[in-house]
């Protein structure tokens, strides 16, 4: 094998392998940023439901609370560099829950005074 063949194996492969790397990576940012997007999202219609006057001063704190125990178990999850599938889930069951509660707590009767 000419010195030339061998440095195109060399490129080719270390093209391969950093191709791999980045694929590997894809899904977890992809993972994270949706997580940090819901995380605004979610922030952006508690406060919206306080200048609105649809959640009364104890259910903001309420769901402010909630959203900062997700904030936590989300840190928890990524404190190995790892977030796991079942870790994923379950941080994705928390925020569809905290979802609902938004959605139960701004459409009741209850209204600031």
């Amino acid at each position: 094998m000419n010195r030339s063949t061998r440095h195109l194996l060399v490129g080719v492969a270390g093209a391969l392998f950093a191709a791999t790397a980045l694929v590997a990576q894809t899904p977890t940012q992809k993972r994270e940023a949706h997580e940090t997007q819901r995380d605004i999202n979610q922030q952006k219609r508690i406060e919206q439901g306080e200048k609105s006057g649809q959640l009364t001063p104890k259910e903001a704190g309420r769901l402010e609370r909630q959203e900062g125990r997700i904030d936590r178990a989300e840190a928890k999850a990524d404190a190995n560099g790892h977030v796991s599938k079942k870790e994923a889930a379950h941080i994705n069951r928390m925020q569809n829950r905290e979802s609902r509660r938004i959605h139960r707590q701004k459409h009741d009767a209850q209204t600031t005074k």
